[in-house]
């Protein structure tokens, strides 16, 4: 079902060279590369990047050109690209699970008195255990948009040959189920990054509120058997609001890293309040009208 079309049915007039799953597949691609970026720039705070800490950033870079790579042999063998693609996200999810692990590893006090080896100020201000998790949660967003539902709206993936795989939900609302998880993560590391500076700033809570609001919306819609149009348009101005959280958001980190004379230094850039941060919001709320395009577009039908 084109959802976007059944919110605004203006938008069927519109005729899109890709459909849903490939526009989340450029998505993920594009996710891949900046998370390569903003790696490096959260790993370039200490001054010196650790070997180890060179894996998520090479690895950010690579994934993105190998998943565009993937889009581009799709044209003509969809399986091979399918194959390459999930090989990506399996590993993606791989370096997520284990950044997260070295992440809780380094907030280990482990000479600290019995009950204060992890404390919550300890991990308030340890490497953040969520941000590598992103790397995982595109990871299995990937997988879900790499393999073809059909029929669509059945939960019945095609695989290679004619193996097929029957998933619980249908692909759709598997999607906005995902989408409530991102926001929550988002949100989350908003807090814990906000909460160092005890949110001394009221408009800080600004991005909780509409955090909390968006992860319930896209939660209720994944829940819902059956979505009406006001449903689909609350969905919309939801998606929207986070747009407008993350670029504002991102507006206010630059501007509080401008020195008094309105220079940027790359210290402050790197040092200070993180610039890609709030552009995950935009991002989240992308990600959400993404799931509305129409799943068939390209296709006779």
């Amino acid at each position: 079902m084109y959802l976007l079309a059944e919110a605004f049915p203006i938008a069927r007039r519109l005729r899109l060279p890709l459909n849903r799953d490939q526009v989340m597949l450029l998505m993920a691609a594009f996710n891949e590369l900046m998370l390569g970026v903003d790696t490096y720039l959260a790993h370039s705070i200490s001054g010196a990047i650790r070997p180890g800490e060179w894996i998520p950033i090479i690895f950010g870079g690579v994934s993105g050109v190998l998943l565009l790579l993937a889009g581009l042999i799709a044209l003509r063998r969809r399986t091979l690209a399918n194959l390459i693609g999930s090989a990506v996200f399996l590993a993606s999810v791989a370096v997520g699970a284990l950044g997260s692990y070295f992440h809780l590893h380094r907030a280990i006090l482990p000479d600290a008195p019995a009950g204060q080896q992890i404390t919550t100020l300890v991990l308030l201000f340890a490497p953040p255990l969520l941000g590598p998790l992103t790397f995982a949660l595109i990871g299995i967003l990937g997988l879900s948009a790499a393999w073809e539902e059909e029929p669509v709206d059945s939960g019945r993936l095609r695989l290679v040959g004619r193996l097929r795989l029957n998933m619980p939900l249908p692909k759709t609302r598997a999607y906005f189920l995902m989408l409530a998880l991102f926001i929550l993560v988002t949100l989350v590391s908003s807090v814990i990054d906000h909460a160092r500076t005890n949110f001394i700033n009221p408009w800080l809570w600004l991005p909780v509120a509409v955090g909390v609001f968006a992860t319930l919306v896209a939660l209720a819609m994944g829940a819902l058997e059956k979505v009406e149009r006001g449903d689909l348009v609350t969905f919309v101005v939801t998606m929207l609001l986070l747009v407008a959280v993350g670029v504002v958001g991102a507006v206010l980190h630059v501007e509080r890293n401008l020195t008094s004379q309105g220079v940027l230094l790359t210290e402050r850039f790197i040092r200070g309040a993180p610039t890609l941060g709030p552009l995950l919001f935009a991002n989240m709320g992308a990600l959400g009208l993404i799931i509305l395009l129409d799943p068939q577009a390209g296709k006779d039908r």
